[in-house]
C-alpha cells in the first residue's frame, strides 16, 4: 500500500496506519481514508498491483493452527469455499503458494477489472460455483464488517475472527453470530456446528445450520 500511495506523494512511515485497508475493497478504502476520487482510486489500485502481483501476494503468513483446522473440517464432511475481496487470480496463487488450495471446493474473488468487488457479489459468485444448498446451513468466517454484512445479504450467518484485522468494536457493531478470539476457539465453534449437522441429518424433522466457509 505504501508503494501505491507514494505514487501520489503520500508517505506513510508506520505500516500499522494502513491496517484498515486489509479486507475491504481497495477502491473503497482509498476513497474513505485518502479522499481519492474514482479515477485516482483506479490509478492507485493499478500501482498497488504492480508490486503485489509479483512480491506482495507472498508477503503473508498462515495463522498457526489453520491448516490443521481446515483438514479437520474436511474430515467431518464440511465443504469449504473462499470468498475474498482480493482478485481471484491472486487468491488462487496465495493458496497454492502456502499449500492450502486442496482444502477448498470453490475459490471466489473479485475481478481484476473491478466489475465484482463488493463482498456480497463475491459471495454470490462463490455460491454459484457450488451445488445448490440452503444458505441457512452455511456460515461465513471473516474478520471485517464487510464479511458480516455481505454474508447477511444472502441469509448467511458469520463467525467473526476476532484475532484478525478488524477491531472488536467494528465486529461487534456488525452483529455476527459469534466472535472467535483465537483459531482454537474458531475451531471449537465450527467443529461443534459440523457435529450438530451430522446428528440432525440422522434425526428426521429437525435441522440445525451446518458449517461452510
Amino acid at each position: 500500500m505504501q508503494f501505491a500511495l507514494a505514487r501520489f506523494g503520500i508517505a506513510v512511515a508506520d505500516p500499522e496506519e494502513l491496517t484498515p485497508f486489509v479486507g475491504p475493497p481497495l477502491a473503497e478504502s482509498f476513497r474513505r481514508y485518502y479522499g481519492f476520487d474514482d479515477d485516482q482510486a483506479r490509478q492507485a489500485i493499478a500501482a498497488y498491483r504492480e508490486r503485489f502481483a509479483t512480491v506482495g501476494l507472498f508477503e503473508n503468513a498462515v495463522y498457526s493452527g489453520i491448516p490443521e483446522l481446515l483438514a479437520a473440517l474436511r474430515e467431518t464432511g464440511v465443504t469449504l469455499a473462499i470468498a475474498s475481496s482480493k482478485p481471484e487470480p491472486y487468491v488462487i496463487q496465495i493458496l497454492e503458494h502456502f499449500g492450502l488450495a486442496g482444502h477448498f471446493a470453490a475459490v471466489a474473488g473479485s475481478n481484476l477489472d473491478l466489475s465484482r468487488v463488493a463482498k456480497a457479489g463475491v459471495i454470490a459468485h462463490a455460491l454459484a460455483t457450488l451445488p445448490a444448498v440452503d444458505t441457512g446451513r452455511i456460515v461465513m468466517v471473516g474478520d471485517r464488517e464487510h464479511d458480516v454484512i455481505g454474508a447477511r445479504t444472502h441469509g448467511i450467518a458469520t463467525i467473526a475472527a476476532g484475532y484478525g484485522y478488524g477491531t472488536r468494536q467494528e465486529l461487534a457493531a456488525a452483529n455476527p453470530l459469534a466472535i472467535a478470539e483465537s483459531v482454537a476457539a474458531l475451531g471449537e465453534i465450527l467443529l461443534a456446528r459440523s457435529a450438530a449437522t451430522v446428528t440432525d441429518s440422522r434425526s428426521p424433522g429437525r435441522r440445525t445450520p451446518g458449517t461452510r466457509r
